[in-house]
């Protein structure tokens, strides 16, 4: 795959990312809690959800290391699972709306590729433009249901586990990070998840 010009990549990254948040909120807000909607953030302006090092040093650093993939997250968005119409299920819904919303971006964007017409220059930035946000939003979709907090993939694990079991998986929150980044440097997040986004991949584009 041939990456789209940098300042076309960042468009994706942010509209990816902006999205997923605004659909935590949506589906919150949905559930019986306007929290989100309270504090601004239930809105695909990118302002409120900017993370000064997940939205912009992380991906500067990236850039700036020729990192061959942009990667960034925003500011989560604030819940009060106590407002929730059903806190065990909708905690699940809210969890996994964001890498679903992912996922449907990038449904979507792989139909969209199908549709662009005889090869040209135009064409082709298109293509990798929109090859581009299927990957990418893969790799947001996945990424986010790892089961390790604060990621939603926790989210998603806790509704299901038994309440006492459940707060005691909570309780690694604080540490979630740190695993995060053991886990990258490690190599385990690459060799365990970059397969399942190829695959996906590929089973998108040749879906259309």
């Amino acid at each position: 795959m041939i990456p789209p010009p940098l300042p076309i990549q960042i468009f994706i990254l942010l509209f990816a990312v902006v999205v997923h948040e605004y659909s935590h909120g949506w589906m919150a807000e949905k559930c019986g809690d306007d929290t989100a909607r309270v504090m601004g953030r239930v809105t695909l302006n990118p302002l409120p959800h900017l993370d000064l090092f997940g939205s912009i040093l992380l991906p500067l650093l990236l850039i700036l290391t020729r990192s061959p993939f942009l990667f960034a997250w925003a500011k989560p968005v604030p819940i009060n699972p106590a407002r929730f119409n059903n806190p065990r299920k909708d905690i699940i819904k809210v969890g996994f709306s964001g890498p679903g919303a992912n996922f449907i971006l990038a449904v979507i964007s792989a139909a969209v590729l199908w549709l662009i017409p005889a090869r040209s220059s135009f064409t082709d930035l298109l293509y990798d433009s929109f090859n581009y946000m299927v990957l990418l939003n893969l790799v947001l979709g996945v990424f986010n249901l790892v089961p390790i907090p604060p990621l939603d993939g926790s989210r998603v694990l806790s509704g299901f586990l038994p309440r006492e079991l459940s707060y005691r998986y909570n309780l690694l929150e604080p540490y979630g990070f740190i695993i995060i980044i053991f886990l990258f440097y490690s190599g385990l997040i690459s060799s365990l998840l970059w397969p399942v986004v190829v695959l996906l991949h590929r089973l998108l584009l040749t879906a259309f």
